[in-house]
């Protein structure tokens, strides 16, 4: 039987609220929460850990939703893989309220999808400048660029107080970084941090 899987992304952790509004409307679709993926991570890097484990996992006929096009690709060549790939393994794409169904050849679909990749792109290289000359900006004013250093002083509390459940094997690392509200990359981290203090 065919399985729906969801993936949300966005590029921070700091975006918890818009990642929780991407699981809530793949909810409304009636994907069940073991089968959304998620993680903080930009658009542009070529390996995403969460979106590798989700093509591990789907198999012929299943569906990959998401909320929109800039959600797994922020460029014509990676959509351009990744309707290939979903021709070659027979998978569905929903993505907001179109349906591709990679098992037929579809111009009008395709072309459409293909245009908001276009405006995606052109939306990731508009952010990409701003944030630039924005830091630029500000380093010519002498702030501190960047985000400040992890330590373990200032770990997250929600990681401290469940740490030991993941050492004792009640939770998994995918469990703990829901509960703390960060990625799995975030959890690896703060564990070789919290580990190496002790």
């Amino acid at each position: 039987m065919s399985e729906k899987y969801g993936y949300c992304r966005c590029s921070t952790d700091e975006s918890r609220q818009d990642i929780d509004r991407q699981r809530r409307e793949l909810r409304k679709l009636g994907i069940k929460d073991e089968n959304i993926y998620f993680e903080y991570v930009t658009g542009k890097k070529p390996v995403k850990i969460e979106w590798e484990r989700l093509l591990d996992r789907i198999e012929d006929g299943d569906t990959i939703c998401t909320t929109e096009v800039s959600r797994i690709s922020r460029s014509t060549k990676q959509l351009c893989e990744i309707i290939e790939m979903a021709q070659e393994r027979r998978i569905k794409l929903l993505i907001g309220n179109m349906e591709i169904d990679c098992f037929k050849d579809d111009p009008m679909s395709r072309g459409m999808l293909m245009m908001w990749s276009v405006f995606a792109e052109m939306e990731s290289a508009l952010i990409s400048q701003r944030v630039k000359s924005g830091m630029a900006n500000a380093k010519d004013k002498g702030k501190v660029i960047g985000r400040p250093m992890v330590t373990i002083d200032n770990l997250p509390v929600g990681f401290i107080r469940h740490y030991p459940k993941l050492m004792a094997g009640e939770l998994n690392v995918t469990e703990l970084a829901r509960l703390v509200g960060v990625s799995r990359q975030s959890i690896y981290k703060y564990k070789e941090i919290y580990e190496g203090s002790c």
